[in-house]
């Protein structure tokens, strides 16, 4: 079987048909949501693009491997979706964005050259590389956001678009009435078409490079499709740009009330600019429109791999995945962006598709367990026929909820954020090492505990389904708080690092040592079998003559 795993940057999980919006139709999607299972309850391990793919591509928590943020690197040796696939026979492949740094002094201590196979794996989050395109060619003073080489600019100027940067001159911008640049970086541009064909614009750029992966390769594979878009800048190309407008944004959910007695480090994120300018409506007027027809172009390319897949027959031995790597606040909550915890930020559309029988009994349905974003590199691995590693994969297979069975499962889900690079992350807290957050979810109970002696903040989404209420902010929650404070403790006492050695091998090494020699303060040998102490036992010969002792 081959695996489809496609994802969608910066994709709130409510911005879909099948999860209930009220003008967005996204009948592609919903086709998937048909044929597999809708898992509304999913949670990425970081509001933060890097440190969230991260969690994705090695299934485990952010605090295990340590790329915390973006531009962390992912150490070398980190086992990834593509050491676990290859070992079980599957190919794994990359077609568009990781976001992941490379750790270029690991590789140097260890002599990996980038051009060697190992290498290339190492460098590419443990891909095999199609195509990459992490999608953000900003440039400013000190030169490119990301100095790669960007084969989608590549493609642009093949096409005949000028200039050094033409990603952010024609595929991100349009054109304003005096015939100037209209960048999309310019929130007041977003309602502009891109000055681009549709066609050579992102998304169907990358549904290209993803059909040809499909036409020219061999199965087993898992394919990671991983689109740019809706990320920002928020601007897309005609007929895009004017399928939806104000009259399609709905009321920004938020209440004067956060704003009182606010968590200092919330209160911190709504000082900054992002947050300031997602505040203004007229903002939200113009972002929310373009969001809204990017999603709808990322939906009719995804029609067109389906369709090929169908008209091909591969549908019938291809397990395909949408999700995110985190949501989009879009103003809730006075937030642009994504950085915190409230749902818009932290939850994620996951939908799976198993073609295989032992799937038909649950197709078009949906689960409301709790999942993170780890869960599938665990089911990718039992998917490929192979055992999940738990001493390394941290996540937990869904194949039992896509077989329609109903397994002991967690409590809670767990997300965290390091914010030592945010301009506050140096004032809120003494250390960098203080500057970070953790999120506790058992589907009802929120609290986002921060380090540094400030006080968590508590939801109850039961009643407070919007989470617009800090029942922190006044004493007579200390019981949930409490209760939530021990998950986060447990969770923090869990054996996260040793990876080298399984539950397996730690029972065959049991007592071996005993076997080979090692026999520990014994009195007369009396105390274990008699071939453990056989090689100690015996006639002894005389080598060396006594000391003459007169």
């Amino acid at each position: 079987m081959n695996i489809l795993f496609i994802m969608y940057d910066q994709l709130r999980f409510d911005y879909l048909g099948c999860a209930g919006h009220p003008h967005l139709e996204t009948p592609n999607f919903d086709r998937v949501a048909r044929m597999g299972v809708r898992f509304t309850n999913a949670y990425c391990q970081s509001p933060i693009c890097g440190a969230s793919r991260m969690s994705f591509y090695t299934g485990r928590y952010v605090s295990s491997h340590g790329a915390q943020f973006n531009g962390y690197p992912l150490r070398v040796g980190e086992q990834t979706l593509g050491d676990h696939l290859r070992k079980a026979g599957m190919g794994c492949w990359l077609i568009g964005k990781t976001h992941m740094k490379v750790d270029a002094e690991g590789m140097a201590r260890l002599g990996l050259e980038r051009d060697s196979v190992i290498g290339a794996r190492q460098a590419e989050c443990g891909f095999d590389a199609w195509v990459r395109d992490d999608g953000l060619w900003a440039e400013g003073p000190d030169g490119f956001y990301d100095e790669k080489r960007s084969p989608y600019n590549e493609y642009l100027k093949s096409r005949g678009y000028p200039g050094d940067n033409p990603w952010a001159q024609y595929a991100n911008a349009g054109v304003d009435a005096e015939g100037q640049i209209a960048s999309g970086w310019m929130l007041s541009n977003t309602d502009q078409p891109a000055n681009i064909r549709e066609e050579d614009s992102e998304t169907p750029w990358l549904t290209r490079q993803a059909l040809a992966f499909m036409e020219e390769t061999e199965g087993p594979w898992c394919a990671h499709v991983s689109y740019i878009k809706p990320h920002w800048p928020y601007i897309v190309p005609a007929p895009y740009h004017a399928m939806y407008g104000p009259n399609h944004v709905p009321a920004a959910t938020r209440s004067e009330d956060e704003r009182r007695d606010t968590h200092p480090v919330f209160d911190a994120f709504l000082s900054g600019k992002v947050a300031e300018a997602f505040q203004r409506e007229e903002v939200r007027q113009k972002v929310i429109p373009a969001y809204m027809g990017l999603i709808k172009q990322c939906d009719d390319q995804l029609g067109l791999i389906l369709d090929r897949l169908e008209d091909s027959g591969a549908i019938k031995d291809t397990m395909i995945v949408l999700t995110s790597d985190h949501g989009d606040y879009l103003g809730d909550h006075w937030m642009g962006e994504k950085d915190f915890f409230h749902d818009p930020s932290v939850k994620i559309p996951m939908i799976v598709y198993d073609p295989r029988p032992e799937a038909d009994a649950t197709r078009g349905t949906e689960c409301a367990q709790l999942v993170e974003a780890i869960d599938l590199a665990a089911t990718f691995i039992e998917a490929a026929g192979a055992e999940v590693p738990g001493h390394v994969v941290e996540g937990r297979s869904l194949m039992p909820w896509l077989r329609g069975e109903c397994p002991d499962w967690r409590e809670v889900v767990i997300s965290e954020y390091d914010y030592s690079l945010r301009p506050f992350g140096e004032t809120l807290v003494g250390s960098s090492a203080d500057a970070r957050l953790f999120m506790v979810f058992d589907g009802r109970w929120k609290l986002i505990h921060a380090e540094g002696g400030m006080r968590p903040m508590l939801f109850d989404l039961e009643t407070d389904p919007d989470e617009l209420n800090d029942l922190a902010r006044q004493p007579g929650h200390e019981d949930q708080i409490a209760r939530l404070r021990g998950h986060l403790a447990k969770w923090g006492l869990r054996m996260s690092q040793r990876v080298t050695r399984s539950e397996a091998d730690i029972a065959a090494m049991r007592g071996k040592s005993a076997r080979k020699g090692i026999l520990l303060h014994l009195y007369d040998g009396s105390e274990v079998p008699q071939e453990l102490t056989r090689a100690y036992r015996g006639k002894a010969e005389a080598r060396f003559a006594p000391p003459d002792e007169g």
